[in-house]
């Protein structure tokens, strides 16, 4: 099969609600009912899709095939983002006289929405607008930071009554890059993203190795240099990071001592501090670290665990 058909059938089969799928399946008539009796329906998406394109290969789909299940997807779809933009409008005009909306579909099977907010005595203010992108048949909605945080429980409100669902995800997870958002929210770690290449650099500094060193040195540092990029690997993949530029801990705990007495022993009150790591690629440099020799590995998974948890701004509190 042409790399270039079973790619756009992918595309299609990820756009398809899981509530959906089996319906447009059927629809289309082109996988048989053997075939689709074989397929495992509880996987993550992405491996359904890669199953599904492979049924697709045996049967020796062509692409207009493949432009088929896209009419059928396209109906169901229409339906579905027509009905969320009129009842995401309608929501937030009952709620607030004063509001401005407006749509812009992408191909991500998402759509872009404008909202300028305005009170019950004043105009729609359109030099302050917010800005959401949310993405069809998810609990995911992207926005933008908006000066005016009191509308934020309207906001969510609407799309989570739009959209169906029961809520709409709240993650503590900020950046200014989208596609590094995407990409840590629907696990698509596996692309490209812009990065820097100065700790890269750093590390092969740090690595080189003095022509005068002794051998035994030399075997020692290389098989410490190898488990570091084993570890990495393993940790971060070999894939670029998403782009972060910051992540921070809240740290609240009881002062603890062995010693009776003294101010803090008696303090109610938890210890509070907050650490901030800053980079304008937070999770390459994190990278880099062990490799550079600057820390050990592997690191912390309070560090790791950012792409995974999918946030990154935490709360660290005694158990």
């Amino acid at each position: 099969m042409d790399e270039t058909v079973a790619e756009f059938i992918k595309r299609t089969i990820l756009k398809i609600p899981m509530t959906k799928m089996m319906t447009v399946l059927k629809a289309w008539d082109f996988l048989s009912e053997n075939q689709l009796q074989t397929v495992n329906f509880r996987k993550r998406k992405e491996s359904l899709a890669q199953d599904l394109v492979l049924l697709c290969e045996e049967n020796g789909v062509s692409l207009n095939d493949a432009a088929l299940l896209d009419i059928i997807c396209e109906d169901i779809d229409l339906s579905d983002m027509e009905q969320f933009k009129s009842s995401f409008k309608k929501i937030l005009q009952r709620a607030l006289k004063n509001v401005t909306v407006t749509f812009r579909d992408t191909e991500e099977n998402a759509v872009w929405i404008r909202i300028a907010w305005g009170t019950q005595y004043r105009k729609p203010n359109q030099y302050k607008p917010a800005y959401v992108m949310y993405y069809s048949q998810t609990p995911y909605a992207f926005i933008s930071f908006s000066q005016l945080r009191s509308n934020t429980p309207l906001l969510c409100q609407a799309l989570t009554i739009a959209s169906k669902h029961h809520q709409i995800v709240k993650m503590d997870l900020r950046s200014r890059y989208l596609d590094s958002l995407k990409a840590i929210v629907f696990k698509q770690y596996n692309q490209n993203f812009e990065t820097h290449n100065s700790a890269t650099h750093l590390q092969e500094r740090r690595l080189g190795l003095d022509i005068n060193m002794d051998s035994r040195i030399i075997h020692e540092n290389r098989i410490e240099k190898d488990r570091v990029h084993r570890v990495t690997q393993e940790i971060f993949g070999d894939y670029s990071q998403p782009r972060l530029e910051f992540a921070q801990y809240k740290l609240e705990t009881k002062f603890k001592s062995d010693l009776n007495g003294g101010i803090l022993a008696e303090r109610e009150e938890p210890l509070r501090c907050l650490v901030k790591f800053s980079s304008p690629h937070l999770l390459e440099a994190l990278k880099s670290l062990a490799s550079a020799g600057i820390a050990d590995a592997p690191l912390s998974p309070l560090l790791t665990c950012i792409p995974s948890k999918g946030m990154n701004y935490f709360k660290i509190k005694d158990k």
